[in-house]
């Protein structure tokens, strides 16, 4: 498991009622943040596949692969999870970032992402599950998918698309949170906006976890 930080991220908008651009900010803050493994592309030695897995993007993975996908995931978990606890001397309500579209267009063997960080923190000490604090409503776009034709009818990540799309439980108020995803890339800023939007919920504070971490966008 490796360290990073997260740093703020804005985007210029242009402001129709004052005909000027301004920043807009998909996080205001530094936030401490952390990865199992480096992620190049598909098929990479030492990438977690696992995550490509448990997406089931077109719901054909077969359950052998389903099944290896579900305890690779669950091995690191279990090993990083109690890492951070200890890192960072603060028991967590885990979150977990959604999937782009709404909840209801995916099948439970496409949910499995979410379903093993459930299971796995139902039985870690300094864990509470939220997996469920997070639900998106409005389809958002794939962005992993969007070149070659898959992104979807939903928007791309714009400031604000977490509180628009997604509603977000008063339980995380005052709560420590670790919010967890799949893949962190820096140039995407979804996981920026959901910590925000976190953060603008009430939330005490936020760490983030990803299983991999995009390198070559770096």
């Amino acid at each position: 498991m490796k360290s990073f930080t997260i740093h703020p991220s804005s985007n210029s908008v242009f402001d129709e009622n004052t005909n000027e651009t301004r920043r807009v900010y998909f996080l205001n803050r530094e936030i401490q943040a952390f990865h199992h493994s480096d992620y190049t592309k598909f098929g990479a030695e030492g990438n977690p596949d696992c995550i490509n897995h448990l997406k089931n993007q077109f719901g054909n993975t077969s359950t052998e692969v389903l099944k290896k996908g579900i305890e690779n995931l669950k091995k690191i978990l279990e090993e990083d999870l109690p890492k951070i606890r200890n890192i960072c001397n603060t028991d967590f309500i885990v979150c977990v970032i959604p999937r782009a579209k709404a909840e209801g267009e995916y099948s439970d063997d496409q949910k499995l992402f979410k379903t093993v960080i459930s299971n796995v923190v139902n039985k870690l000490s300094g864990y509470s599950n939220g997996t469920t604090y997070i639900i998106r409503h409005t389809n958002t776009r794939t962005t992993h998918m969007n070149r070659s034709g898959y992104g979807g009818d939903g928007k791309m990540p714009y400031p604000g698309i977490t509180k628009d799309t997604c509603s977000i439980s008063n339980d995380v108020i005052g709560k420590d949170i670790l919010l967890i995803d799949d893949l962190y890339t820096k140039t995407i800023n979804i996981d920026e906006d959901a910590i925000q939007a976190l953060l603008d919920k009430g939330a005490k504070s936020v760490v983030f976890y990803s299983i991999g971490k995009t390198v070559s966008k770096y």
